[in-house]
């Protein structure tokens, strides 16, 4: 299988289902969304993290996806995440390939996200805003897949218990609502037919 026959694999499963959404009620969440972003280099598919500034006032120094709250302007959550890829890494939103949408995930900071997964350039060639990127890490996705790397426990969150994820590479850490989004990401990904052609080399 080629990155490309895996993209298509995974463009149609998200299609083949309904994304779930957020029920948590008595909660007022604000509408947020982000980025997934995938890309293939050199014949290996890789996903992309930024880290935000140790400045910003939440979720400082964290790993996550290029994203943010929806803005009155945004037409749907979708232009919110292509926005926001914009602001955040100088890539052209027509440059996106978005292949669909995972399951909403609420955060502590009284956020719903709608994450969608998009396929984008892989050229490395960014333009990182440095008011909200500090660093841009790309991992290969057979690393992401290594069940070495992943920790899970469960707590009490927002009012019920829920399963935590963190998954650690090398010297990073990607935790929080990032990791739940790329859990259900990899979850996705395990299920396509003949996957481990399309990973290439686990170095």
């Amino acid at each position: 299988m080629s990155v490309e026959a895996l993209f298509q694999s995974l463009e149609a499963r998200l299609s083949s289902r309904p994304a779930r959404a957020v029920d948590l009620p008595g909660q007022v969440l604000r509408e947020a969304a982000v980025l997934v972003p995938i890309f293939e280099r050199d014949g290996v598919p890789h996903v992309l993290f930024t880290r935000r500034p140790p400045t910003l006032r939440t979720h400082a120094d964290q790993y996550s996806f290029p994203g943010g709250g929806r803005d009155a302007e945004d037409a749907t959550p979708l232009h919110t995440a292509l926005r926001e890829t914009e602001e955040e890494l100088g890539i052209d939103r027509r440059r996106v390939r978005v292949l669909g949408m995972l399951d909403e995930v609420p955060t502590i900071s009284m956020y719903r996200v709608s994450p969608f997964v998009g396929v984008i350039p892989g050229d490395g060639q960014y333009r990182p805003s440095a008011e909200e990127v500090a660093f841009i890490l790309e991992v290969p996705l057979a690393h992401l897949l290594d069940p070495a790397i992943l920790r899970t426990e469960r707590l009490e969150i927002m009012g019920a218990e829920r399963e935590l994820y963190t998954y650690t590479y090398g010297s990073h850490v990607i935790w929080g609502a990032t990791a739940r989004m790329l859990r259900d990401l990899l979850q996705h990904v395990t299920e396509v037919p003949e996957l481990g052609a399309a990973l290439g080399p686990r170095n």
